[in-house]
């Protein structure tokens, strides 16, 4: 067995054959139980901070009418399996106005100054510390921690907001996040998620807990991403955009689908991430005409198409790109016609993603395309039929969800939307059979600014000679075949 110094020098060498870290990053690198160790900072500082939660927390109260109170709830803890639990996910809208990344936890914003609140305008119940647990699952911040890192203040024990003092039939209005009713309550732990909301229902029967309302008023918030954000955003989607081309440098037949999943998924953890936006979709063959696939346990054959659709998460923001490879390394002629069309199809989306204009712009410029393209080969007849091969919506909004919240309505500056139009040919189809099997979809981030738009994930290629020449090149996993 490697002992610790000698495992982490193989590791590094590895890193190093790949081109993962530099020499000159090399030869700083420290290796712990040496003289001169030195550690800098052990975990990660380019989190947002407290101020940019604070600040989002006002924003949100400026949105909200006089004599107003607004509940979140974080996000429950989900069950795998027995006594295994899914890694926890904190509920968007909450991590984005505390920060806090820990289960059973409310926040309470208050309009007014509240007296019950310390002449505060915030409350938040939170976990206590508790040593037993913490062993098993983790450090947690308690109500002192979250005072300090994330200034959020009073902190009280979750235990403690059934008697809190709140009652919420004396306002004239209380918002509340979803309330997840499926939740199970945890045996032996007081406070849990099941107990905040048991509580939250028990003093709102005299009043009309507002669900709509609040989600509009954090839809209009988080659409428009602030500087912080987009440094984050941009983290991600570059990382992706660098999985997207060592797959293609690595891509031949006979690897599999779940081979690509890995090569991207590594590169994803190797650069930071903390885990993928949404699950990842490799399709190939008839695959690539399904659009959520993610099974991903089918041979790669030739000559068929891959699409791979794929999201980075870093610091809870997720990319969202979407290329389409041709296994061999070439497109054959059907499959460049049905890719160079949805190519345009998306540039000419593209072209739409200004401010003021509607933000269904892009998809009916994408669509246009598509219809006029599929009438000229023969695929479709009447120019409505284009739905049977593209049946999605072209954007969406980016940001905390893949699908993150927005209001749909015109384009605004520091917008992040996606432009994906997609054709799925998929075998039977009322065409030539030449065209069976073929699905393509070209997804890219755009960002609404002044001016013209900014294409956030243009580092991997679009084109289709572009993407055969990147293919003849070695990349990384090339030389671990």
């Amino acid at each position: 067995m490697a002992t610790p110094v000698l495992f982490m020098k193989i590791k590094l060498a590895f890193f190093l054959s790949f081109g993962i870290v530099s020499a000159a990053a090399a030869q700083e690198t420290v290796i712990p139980g040496l003289i001169g160790e030195h550690r800098p900072s052990r975990y990660d500082d380019d989190l947002l901070n407290k101020d940019f939660h604070k600040g989002r927390r006002e924003a949100l109260r400026a949105l909200m009418p006089e004599g107003s109170v607004a509940v979140f709830f974080a996000a429950p803890v989900r069950n795998r399996a027995n006594d295994v639990d899914y890694e926890y996910h904190q509920d968007p809208d909450f991590y984005y106005l505390t920060g806090l990344t820990e289960p059973n936890a409310v926040l309470v914003i208050f309009k007014e100054k509240q007296k019950f609140a310390d002449g505060n305008t915030e409350m938040i119940f939170v976990q206590n510390r508790n040593p037993s647990s913490e062993v098993w699952t983790g450090r947690r911040l308690g109500t002192d921690g979250v005072e300090k890192q994330l200034g959020i203040k009073p902190a009280l024990v979750n235990d403690d907001f059934h008697k809190s003092g709140i009652d919420f039939g004396k306002f004239d209005k209380v918002f509340n996040s979803k309330l997840f009713n499926d939740v199970r309550d945890e045996a032996g732990e007081n406070g849990d998620l099941y107990d905040l909301i048991q509580a939250f229902q028990k003093n709102t029967q005299r009043a009309s807990p507002d669900v709509a309302g609040l989600e509009v008023m954090m839809a209009s918030l988080r659409e428009i991403k602030l500087q912080e954000e987009l440094v984050l955003l941009r983290k991600a989607i570059t990382m992706t955009c660098e999985a997207e081309i060592e797959l293609m440098k690595a891509l031949e037949p006979g690897m599999t689908e779940y081979q690509s999943e890995a090569i991207v998924e590594f590169f994803f953890k190797v650069k930071g991430a903390e885990d993928v936006g949404f699950p990842s979709i490799l399709g190939s063959g008839e695959n690539s005409c399904v659009l959520h696939y993610t099974t991903n346990r089918k041979h790669l054959d030739n000559p068929e198409l891959l699409v791979s659709d794929i999201g980075a998460e870093y610091h809870g923001y997720t990319a969202d790109v979407t290329r389409t490879i041709p296994i061999n390394g070439k497109f054959s002629p059907e499959q460049r016609a049905i890719y160079d069309i949805v190519l345009e199809a998306q540039e000419a989306g593209i072209q739409k993603c200004l401010k003021g204009k509607p933000f269904m712009a892009p998809h009916q410029a994408a669509v246009k395309v598509i219809q006029d393209r599929l009438l000229a080969l023969g695929i479709i007849k009447e120019a409505a039929e284009y739905r049977k091969y593209f049946m999605h919506g072209t954007s969406h909004y980016l940001g905390l969800d893949v699908h993150d919240a927005g209001l749909y309505d015109v384009l605004k500056v520091n917008n992040v939307i996606t432009v994906e139009p997609g054709i799925y040919i998929p075998e039977g189809s009322d065409c030539d059979p030449k065209w069976w099997n073929i699905g393509v979809r070209i997804e890219d981030d755009i960002l609404i600014t002044d001016g013209q738009p900014e294409n956030l994930s243009a580092l991997a290629p679009r084109k289709a000679d572009e993407i055969e020449a990147l293919m003849k090149q070695e990349g990384v996993f090339n030389k671990i075949r």
